[in-house]
């Protein structure tokens, strides 16, 4: 039986372990808890998230996975509602039938106040400028302003793509992140036109979405999704280490020595699960020093809970992003007790922002008080709150988002042909490769165990 050491029990070190066969599996986990970023905090008939709020649903994977372990019965689906963008000192709805920012349908982006009647004419070009194929990799601002001009770029594109990413929207690769866009643009010669045609493909699927809600979540948060992986993963023998740091690996003959809080233990195989700014260090090859000068955005949530009687909130929706030039510290805030009713108590309110742009230091510069009191600042722009919460939570994710600029994918799958070549059956994947969510992390989980099975 293969020797097998997963460095990371984070969701893709444990769902490596999951799909892994005919293995002893060794666990190795800096922290003394799994789930790395999925961290959910309980408490007076809250269920709170302080990492990653939830999953997209039409990614299957984890749905699937859920219900293999079990927890199939647990998985909620989020309240519907209508979703804002905050620009110009305003909130405005984003227009219906947009997709990802892209009008599909020309009454509601006729008639959104979010952008100028010359923003809308500028954003309508799309259907007569003829794309090029894409050579190269390209930004994604560079691609949307080219397509649909600057004004719809900034107030309705950049606040929904770039909170995903925690990205500068000007760096982020094209090919690394929404190849999607282009491929519709080139088949059907406008990217409106392309939104428009898989829109049409899959009509009954997107209203059924529109209806139940595009994201999932456990009623118990998604720790406990991490704490059922962890214990099937154990149940089916593997080993989780615990406060267990790895400080390098090395090929031997036999395998991989990897050195676990300054001890050596040898391998067959390794999967290497960790960001880049912790391995970038064990490797001194030249292709793998592009994971040394990669960069990354450090992020904090800022969660406030109130009495109802607290917040005067009448719209119907999940929440808001924040166009960038706005004067705002905080990114975007989520409604999280109308989008998620398992998540708060009857007659109390959950507000949860986010902080941290690209190149800024906010969250570095300032305590957990200061924290709050810039978020709260922020919110008071937008809506009316009075009085002090309940309580209010500060999560700091320190150099957390990995920064996909233009080329990354062409490194990355340049740097995945030299490891195969130098270092085989040692695999390097996770949120620092490809696609930062939840399920991507289960998708390339399942890759590396299959490469291992093989």
């Amino acid at each position: 039986m293969k020797k097998v050491a997963i460095i990371g029990a984070g969701i893709t070190g444990l769902s490596a372990a999951y799909y892994l066969e005919n293995a002893d599996i060794d666990i190795l986990e800096q922290s003394d808890r799994p789930g790395g970023k999925v961290k959910t905090y309980q408490r007076d008939g809250y269920t709170i998230e302080l990492g990653p709020e939830s999953y997209i649903a039409r990614k299957t994977i984890m749905t699937e996975l859920a219900t293999a372990i079990g927890l199939g019965d647990d998985i909620v689906k989020n309240e519907t509602g209508q979703s804002y963008v905050y620009a110009n000192n305003k909130l405005y709805p984003i227009p219906g039938g947009s997709i990802m920012g892209i009008p599909t349908e020309i009454g509601p982006f006729l008639e959104t106040k979010l952008l100028s009647p010359v923003g809308k004419v500028r954003a309508g070009l799309d259907y007569f400028i003829k794309p090029k194929p894409m050579t190269t990799d390209v930004s994604v601002g560079a691609f949307f302003r080219k397509r649909l001009g600057n004004e719809a770029l900034e107030n309705l594109i950049e606040p929904l793509l770039s909170g995903i990413y925690g990205a500068d929207i000007d760096k982020l690769s094209l090919k690394s992140t929404f190849p999607n866009f282009k491929e519709q643009e080139e088949a059907y010669g406008s990217l409106i036109k392309g939104m428009r045609a898989q829109k049409k493909i899959a009509p009954k699927v997107k209203a059924e979405a529109k209806k139940v809600g595009q994201f999932r979540q456990f009623k118990n948060g998604l720790q406990s999704f991490i704490d059922r992986l962890a214990e099937v993963v154990t149940d089916q023998g593997a080993h989780i280490q615990y406060n267990s740091t790895v400080s390098a690996i090395r090929k031997v003959a036999e395998g991989y020595e990897v050195t676990v809080n300054g001890k050596p233990a040898l391998y067959d195989h390794v999967i290497v699960t960790v960001p880049h700014t912790v391995f970038s260090s064990w490797f001194e090859d030249t292709p793998l020093r592009y994971f040394k000068h990669m960069e990354t955005t450090s992020v904090a949530t800022v969660v406030m809970a109130f009495d109802e009687s607290q917040v005067n909130n009448e719209e119907n929706g999940t929440g808001f992003v924040i166009a960038r030039n706005s004067d705002t510290v905080i990114t975007a805030c989520t409604w999280t007790s109308k989008k998620w009713a398992h998540s708060t108590p009857e007659g109390k309110v959950l507000l949860r922002a986010y902080v941290g742009r690209p190149g800024d230091t906010v969250v570095k510069d300032n305590d957990d008080e200061s924290l709050i009191k810039l978020a709260r600042q922020d919110l008071d722009k937008m809506m009316d709150i009075k009085g002090e919460p309940d309580f209010a939570i500060v999560t700091r994710l320190m150099n957390s988002m990995p920064q996909y600029e233009v080329g990354h994918i062409d490194r990355v799958r340049h740097i995945q042909r030299y490891m195969a070549e130098h270092y085989p059956g040692l695999i390097l994947t996770g949120a620092s490769f490809e696609a930062v969510g939840l399920p991507d992390c289960i998708s390339q989980a399942k890759a590396a165990a299959e490469q291992l099975n093989h």
